[in-house]
């Protein structure tokens, strides 16, 4: 299999599940829709805390202490958060969701009554499918080339979350295969070109802090919002490139 079969297949899954999906959506009542999307979001939580554990790995306790792991983290948030609400990442998510509602839908597509459901679904599911360990670490794996597997096994969770997502957000959910060709084929091709240029540690601290951004998602597909609305991940993305960062600070400190 050639470099890149990985994040092919992925996106061909993903555009084939939301399909599925929206053919049967509208089979499929409000209430049910409600139940796999909360189904969903309970299994996101679940990933997200395997993920989250990687904070206490002994390779990322090894190199920077015991005690800085968690503060990594939490410096990889708070830094990653002024940078995603100064460039106001999330709110140009939305934005390149409503550019490609306007595409795929047509003119004045502003005022159609699905605009915003649209946007929510490319954003939500350009997270999911983007953000978890198995895109940076699958993409990595294969550029550097040990093969395709766990790229293929993320293919086949996407494949079945794109069904119950375009169920109950239509389209927007395969206008995600945009984000997931171009970071896990950019992820690929640093990969190929660099090797495995991430050392364990990094890669445990960036792990650990995309598994505090997946609870945010799982967060928001179980619809539980405090005083200040939704948690607005998109802006929190940037952390996932201060914490490898900070990871080597602390190493160059020590």
């Amino acid at each position: 299999m050639f470099t890149g079969i990985g994040t092919l297949t992925n996106a061909a899954t993903v555009l084939l599940g939301s399909t599925i999906g929206v053919l049967v959506g509208h089979r499929i009542s409000e209430r049910t829709r409600s139940v796999v999307t909360d189904g969903l979001g309970l299994v996101t939580l679940l990933i997200a805390a395997s993920s989250a554990t990687a904070v206490g790995s002994d390779r990322l306790a090894r190199v920077v202490g015991d005690s800085a792991p968690m503060l990594i983290v939490l410096g990889a948030l708070l830094i990653g958060g002024i940078v995603g609400s100064v460039l106001r990442v999330e709110d140009r998510l939305e934005g390149i969701g409503g550019r490609l509602q306007s595409a795929l839908v047509g003119r004045g597509s502003e005022e159609h009554p699905g605009r915003a459901r649209f946007i929510q679904g490319f954003v939500v599911s350009s997270m999911i499918f983007c953000v978890g360990p198995l895109t940076i670490v699958g993409s990595l794996t294969e550029g550097i080339g040990d093969g395709p597997q766990q790229l293929l096994l993320k293919s086949a969770l996407d494949g079945f979350a794109s069904i119950a997502f375009a169920a109950s957000f239509g389209w927007g959910v395969a206008a995600a295969v945009v984000p997931v060709l171009v970071i896990q084929g950019g992820l690929t091709a640093v990969g190929a070109l660099l090797g495995n240029f991430l050392p364990g540690a990094h890669l445990d601290a960036l792990t650990a802090t995309g598994g505090l951004l997946l609870v945010g998602i799982g967060l928001q597909l179980l619809d539980l919002r405090g005083a200040r609305g939704a948690i607005k991940v998109g802006d929190l993305l940037p952390a996932l490139v201060v914490a490898p960062l900070l990871t080597q600070l602390v190493i160059a400190i020590r």
